[in-house]
């Protein structure tokens, strides 16, 4: 993979988020050291279920208007970077959760519902390896991308409608951020930062799934 501008500014810019969450940030006063996960955990939240899935659900519904196989690469490359980057928020979570719960994992509504989508966009990518004809493969998976996406706002919600151990949001909220400003400014410059990997990350496996598909119809 070669690193255009835009990689080396999001690299550079992941680098010195988490030099500045490990060296230059203060520990929480009840949580310790373990706060520091919330530096990767709830940026990555925002970029794969918010981003990285909206962005599905709007290329998914346009593409089952307009029938562009652009929109299709598109939301098929935002799926798996999304993929990752919920997978990292699975991972992450139970590292966070065993100190200050004392347990990896509880099944509340938040944990199942994330974990839920996670299947469901593991199982978008296994259909689209599954699938040959091209236009099957793309209706197929733009329904599937937008039940997926439509999951998003019960987990947001899930933390209000349900009894749940898992924290409040501490910024996306009405009122203001539930934490000290050097925090709030480390943790605003990690969603940031992982914004501008997701981007790349986009870029760059959309322009792979155009070579694919173009070395596809040199074949046929």
């Amino acid at each position: 993979m070669k690193f255009s501008k835009l990689g080396v500014v999001a690299v550079l810019a992941v680098i010195g988020v988490y030099i500045r969450a490990i060296y230059f940030t203060p520990f929480d006063a009840l949580q310790g050291p373990a706060q520091k996960i919330l530096y990767v955990h709830a940026p990555s939240a925002w970029v794969g279920l918010y981003l990285a899935f909206g962005l599905v659900f709007i290329t998914s519904v346009l593409y089952l208007w307009l029938k562009d196989p652009k929109l299709d690469r598109v939301a098929s490359s935002s799926a798996e970077v999304g993929f990752v980057f919920t997978s990292v928020v699975l991972i992450t979570g139970p590292l966070w959760a065993k100190p200050i719960w004392g347990a990896y994992w509880t099944w509340d509504a938040r944990l199942t519902l994330t974990l839920f989508l996670w299947f469901i966009y593991a199982g978008y990518i296994i259909l689209r390896g599954a699938i040959d004809d091209f236009e099957m493969r793309a209706r197929f998976s733009a329904v599937l991308g937008i039940l997926g996406a439509l999951l998003v706002p019960f987990i947001h919600l899930s933390v209000y409608f349900f009894r749940t151990m898992h924290p409040m949001p501490v910024l996306l909220k009405p009122s203001a951020p539930s934490m000290p400003s050097d925090m709030v400014i480390t943790l605003v410059s990690a969603f940031g930062a992982l914004t501008l990997l997701y981007a790349w990350l986009l870029h760059e496996r959309y322009l792979l799934a155009t070579e694919r598909d173009a070395a596809l119809e040199g074949r046929s």
